[in-house]
């Protein structure tokens, strides 16, 4: 692509700044699941994390049952094909048949229970029946292939037996979890309350959308990607909007976000201006255990506690705000919610662009595209930290490790989008 913005000039490199993996386990080493649970019916469930572990009371299937349309039959009738045998009873899904008849077939449908006797279901395109009676069914049917026992049966227990453990403790719950519980008969089951989390926005210069701007005056981007993202990790948000840029509205808004809430997560006001009181308001109200960070974008995200919540303050730059709430802040809250699995996982994935080694570790935003019958990443023109459509155009980011160029046709680390959000 052209006009790839770089800059080359690493101006906030100084000494002490932690890597992302150190911020990362000094983020995740403060992180306690909330012990509080409530129950909850399947519908409600989506993206719930199970508080105990869930066991079957019934066989998935619950009986042997045929894999596609056709016929069953016994394996010992059909040793050559060719074999012709009389249709001795239909079973449709949701009906049971009876026994076998030795030496006859039934026509049976997807789903529908095979019938004792019978050990095999034939596909439909392998056999050839009679012309039809007036009623629909077949007098005989030819077998046109070798049958072996077992053949398109799915068996009882199959998937799921009793007794069996469905998903343990832990587990947040996606919609294909949601489809594995309805079929062993679960409506209703534990999961950890809802993380309450607290947001507010510093910036005398940011409005609401929807409000005319005055001159100096932008858009708060950043409250509707903070609480998208948290919507998304299905949080209970307790939203104190924007703060003016004072010292005491700044100790009064974190006084009040950290008694509502058990993680209060704020955009702005933490790096080192004469403006950004957020991180004098925590070092004032509470403690601040981590501030700075060797990555790009998102240098300045503070790190501590108020009271028995616990608080992380994002850049007030918009890409800064989602990279960095990617990278520690849905790590902390999947590890608070009691979730099992909570760090993102990257994969290898090939650059399409050069990119030249900086001191601190960058995140770039990309997309995977197609060329040649080989998938690269492809990088989007400006990498600003100012520059959200970046984030909208990309599908993912690249993983640039500090001290490390990247040359065209190299292998990159990528962390996909999907799956994140």
């Amino acid at each position: 692509m052209k006009n790839i913005e770089i800059n080359t000039v690493d101006c906030c490199s100084s000494p002490g700044l932690l890597s992302v993996e150190q911020a990362t386990q000094k983020i995740l080493a403060q992180a306690r699941p909330v012990e509080q649970t409530e129950s909850v019916n399947i519908l409600n469930a989506l993206n719930r994390v199970l508080a105990e572990d869930l066991t079957s009371t019934i066989n998935v299937p619950g009986y042997d049952n045929s894999a596609m349309d056709g016929y069953a039959v016994s394996s010992e009738d059909c040793l050559t094909s060719g074999a012709q045998l009389p249709v001795s009873q239909r079973i449709p899904a949701g009906q049971v048949g009876t026994s076998l008849e030795p030496g006859t077939a039934a026509r049976i449908f997807t789903g529908a229970p095979v019938p004792e006797g019978a050990d095999a279901v034939v596909m439909q395109e392998m056999c050839e029946a009679d012309n039809s009676s007036s009623s629909g069914n077949h007098s005989s049917v030819t077998i046109n292939t070798v049958v072996k026992a077992g053949a398109n049966v799915r068996r009882a227990g199959e998937d799921i037996a009793i007794g069996n453990t469905v998903l343990n403790a832990g587990k947040r719950l996606r919609p294909q979890e949601l489809g594995l519980l309805a079929s062993v008969g679960l409506a209703e089951f534990k999961v950890k309350r809802k993380l309450k989390v607290a947001t507010f926005f510093t910036g005398d210069e940011i409005i609401t959308p929807g409000q005319p701007l005055a001159a100096g005056q932008i858009y708060n981007s950043n409250r509707y990607t903070l609480t998208g993202l948290l919507q998304v990790m299905d949080c209970e948000i307790v939203d104190l909007g924007i703060v003016p840029d004072t010292l005491e509205a700044t100790l009064d808004v974190l006084q009040r976000a950290a008694a509502s809430a058990d993680l209060v997560i704020t955009s702005g006001g933490v790096s080192v201006g004469e403006e950004d009181y957020v991180r004098i308001a925590l070092q004032q109200l509470g403690e601040l255990s981590m501030w700075r960070i060797a990555m790009k974008p998102g240098k300045p995200v503070a790190f501590g506690k108020v009271d028995n919540a616990l608080f992380m303050g994002l850049p007030g730059n918009p890409v800064s705000v989602f990279v960095t709430f990617l990278l520690f802040a849905r790590a902390l809250i999947l590890k608070m919610q009691g979730a099992e699995q909570f760090t993102a996982q990257r994969v290898s994935v090939i650059a399409d662009f050069d990119w030249p080694a900086v001191k601190r570790q960058e995140y770039l935003r990309v997309k995977l595209v197609v060329q040649d019958n080989q998938t690269v990443a492809q990088l989007y023109p400006q990498q600003g930290s100012g520059v959200l459509s970046s984030a909208s155009w990309a599908d993912g980011l690249v993983e640039v490790s500090p001290n490390k160029a990247v040359a065209k046709g190299s292998p990159v680390s990528y962390l996909p989008f999907q799956g994140l959000l």
